[in-house]
C-alpha cells in the first residue's frame, strides 16, 4: 500500500512537471501578430524577387568602365543608323532596354537638353529624349541622332564601397561629324542585374556652369 502510493505521488509531481514546463515554453515563443506575420511574407516576398532580378555580386571599377564604354558605343551606334536611314528608333529602344533599369525599378534620369520636362521616369520619356518624335516632349530633337561619331568618358571618381551600386561622375565629351566636341558633366549610379550585367538606374547630366551667361 506504501510503495503504491509513493507512485502515485512521483506521477502526480512528473504530471505538473510537464504542465509547468509546457507553461513556460508557451510563453517563451509569443505568436507573431496578423500585421508581423503580414510584414515577414512582405519581406520574404522582396527578397525573393530582388534574387531574382538583381545580383548579389559586387560591382568593380573595371565593370563601371566597361559599361560606360557601352554606353558611348551605343549613342554612337544610334547616330550611325540613322544616318544611314535605318531603324534609328528601334536602335534607341534596345540601347535603353539594355544598358537602363526600367524594367528593374525606378530609373532616376535628368538629360542635359532638356528643360521643359527635365526628368525622365518612364522608358518612351528616355527614348523621345534620344530619338524625338514624340509629340508628348516637344523639345525633344533626338539627342542621339545629331548624330555623334565618338564619346569619352573622364572619371573624376568612382563609388563602388556599397557593394551593390556604383556611381561614376565627372566629365563626358561628344564629338560631332565636323569635329566638334561638347563637354558634358554626369552623375551615373548603377546596379547589376541577375544576368550580371550593369544597369544604369540614375543619370543626371549637364552642361558645364558658364559665368559669362549671368
Amino acid at each position: 500500500m506504501k510503495l503504491r502510493t509513493q507512485s502515485i505521488m512521483k506521477a502526480t509531481l512528473l504530471t505538473a512537471s510537464v504542465i509547468i514546463a509546457s507553461g513556460c515554453a508557451a510563453v517563451a515563443k509569443p505568436q507573431m501578430s496578423n500585421d508581423t506575420a503580414k510584414s515577414a511574407a512582405m519581406m520574404k516576398s522582396q527578397s525573393a524577387d530582388d534574387v531574382l532580378l538583381y545580383s548579389n555580386q559586387c560591382i568593380t571599377e573595371r565593370e563601371v568602365v566597361n559599361a560606360q564604354k557601352m554606353w558611348g558605343d551605343g549613342i554612337v551606334r544610334i547616330g550611325s543608323v540613322f544616318s544611314n536611314k535605318g531603324d534609328y528608333s528601334n536602335e534607341a529602344a534596345d540601347f535603353i532596354q539594355e544598358m537602363y533599369g526600367y524594367d528593374l525599378s525606378s530609373v532616376l534620369f535628368k538629360p542635359t537638353l532638356a528643360a521643359n520636362d527635365q526628368f525622365r521616369s518612364s522608358f518612351d520619356a528616355a527614348l523621345s529624349y534620344f530619338v524625338g518624335g514624340n509629340d508628348a516632349y516637344e523639345e525633344d530633337k533626338g539627342f542621339a541622332i545629331k548624330p555623334y561619331t565618338k564619346v569619352k568618358f573622364d572619371n573624376v571618381g568612382i563609388i563602388n564601397n556599397s557593394c551593390r551600386m556604383a556611381v561614376a561622375m565627372g566629365n563626358y565629351y561628344f564629338t560631332d561629324t565636323t569635329g566638334g566636341e561638347t563637354k558634358v558633366e554626369y552623375t551615373f549610379a548603377y546596379v547589376k542585374d541577375s544576368e550580371g550585367d550593369l544597369r544604369i538606374v540614375a543619370h543626371q547630366s549637364s552642361l558645364p556652369y558658364n559665368p559669362s551667361s549671368n
